[in-house]
């Protein structure tokens, strides 16, 4: 178990990491909610500090009193069994408390968090651990959302701010490749081996047969998704899966998000502005039924879960770094390429893996209940934490959803 000290400045870090993201926010910027899936910026910095309260203070701090009665309601996001809670829909619609009495509220449970983690005794330190570590580890997911919202937020307006400045934008050099990688498939063994934190989804560790595969070494980029449009596949069903023919035709598809057409130019917003267009970048912002209708243009596939796996265990070395920026680039390197900067949509559905059971309590609803109706994702992307970019982390999404960085690597039978 690492010591008190060690503890408490992992804890520092990332309650100091999610303030670090919402700095270049004006007040402005926090209260807006203009999609269900984007929660306001205040929500999200609220939100994880119930969590905290609610989860450690409130079961180890004996006669605990919440710092409002009233904030369970307001930031509970889901779990049913503590309680009643604010309409996702609506967070958006309360103007208080303000943001400068949810910054109080945080500071005042940091303290509170940090006088426990000072003096309460080593058994009481060791049973919350495991709770900490995924509060801690739940906070740097919301750092993630608060990247992938405020780039939504900021979309609303014509004039396209940018969230950083545009000098901090660094473009990588490294092209794709156009190479593919050869599996052989066979019996092998997937999820967390025990080492370091994992969520409950990637466990139990266990078996699967694959057959053999390839796996395209580059992520789809820019220009060839462009090729896709150009071959008018916004409009021949053929490439569609039902459901997405639907809602691409309903909702007005004709490209990923934040791609813009300006007097015959293709734009694309980011977090450092308003961009000409880079053909040769990762395409990002695509749902799972654009990329699975691009695969299907192409003449190729998605991946299954665990063919992403087993190619990302069987890399030599890790891809070459790619500029320290929150906009997608290639890298180069063996195998896989520039995994860590688009989530990579996968063709498995998010369901538990054998011998699977969610955690008792009110914590076995962080992810167990949502495995219906989603698709899985691996990989990470520019908006995610490091941490989380383990080749064993299960994201997942339904499949029209388009405002995280999500992109598309492409597979065929061997």
């Amino acid at each position: 178990m690492p010591d008190r000290a060690e503890i408490i400045a992992r804890y520092s870090a990332v309650r100091a990491s999610t303030e670090k993201l919402c700095a270049p926010l004006q007040t402005e910027d926090y209260v807006v909610q203009p999609m269900t899936d984007a929660s306001p910026p205040r929500w999200h910095i609220a939100h994880v500090t119930w969590f905290f309260e609610q989860f450690v203070l409130g079961k180890f701090v004996p006669n605990y009193e919440p710092f409002h009665p009233q904030y369970g309601f307001l930031f509970n996001s889901y779990y049913n069994l503590v309680g009643e809670r604010t309409e996702r829909p609506k967070r958006g619609f309360l103007t208080r408390p303000t943001v400068k009495e949810i910054y109080a509220f945080r500071h005042e449970i940091d303290v509170r968090m940090r006088a426990l983690l000072e003096t309460c005794d080593g058994a009481t330190l060791a049973e919350l651990l495991p709770i900490l570590e995924v509060g801690l580890n739940h906070e740097q997911q919301h750092q993630e959302l608060l990247v992938t919202d405020i780039k939504y937020i900021l979309f609303q307006t014509p004039l396209y701010p940018a969230y950083l400045p545009s000098e901090e934008f660094s473009a990588s050099k490294a092209t794709q490749s156009g190479e593919w990688s050869s599996y052989e498939g066979g019996v092998a063994e997937f999820g967390h081996q025990g080492n370091g934190f994992a969520f409950d989804n990637e466990l139990p560790r266990h078996e699967q047969l694959l057959r053999p595969f390839q796996l395209a070494d580059d992520l789809v980029s820019n220009g060839q998704y462009l090729e896709f449009i150009e071959d008018g596949a916004y409009t021949r069903p053929e490439f569609w899966l039902s459901d997405g023919w639907d809602l691409a035709n309903l909702q007005g598809w004709q490209a990923p998000l934040y791609w813009l057409q300006q007097n015959d130019v293709w734009r694309t917003h980011t977090l450092y502005g308003l961009r000409d267009l880079n053909l040769s970048e990762p395409v990002t912002h695509v749902s799972y039924y654009e990329a699975d209708a691009f695969a299907r243009w192409a003449g190729k596939r998605l991946p299954t879960e665990f063919e992403w796996e087993c190619a990302v265990a069987k890399r030599t070395s890790k891809s070459a770094e790619c500029p320290d920026t929150l906009h997608p680039q290639f890298s180069g390197g063996d195998g896989l390429h520039s995994i860590g900067q688009t989530w990579e949509w996968t063709q498995s559905s998010y369901l538990p893996y054998p011998g699977y059971r969610p955690p008792a309590g009110a914590i076995g609803e962080y992810n167990g209940k949502f495995m219906v109706n989603q698709m899985v994702l691996r990989g990470g992307s520019v908006a995610t934490p490091a941490a989380h970019s383990r080749p064993t982390y299960r994201n997942f999404w339904h499949c029209d959803k388009r405002w995280q960085f999500t992109g598309i690597r492409l597979a065929e039978d061997a």
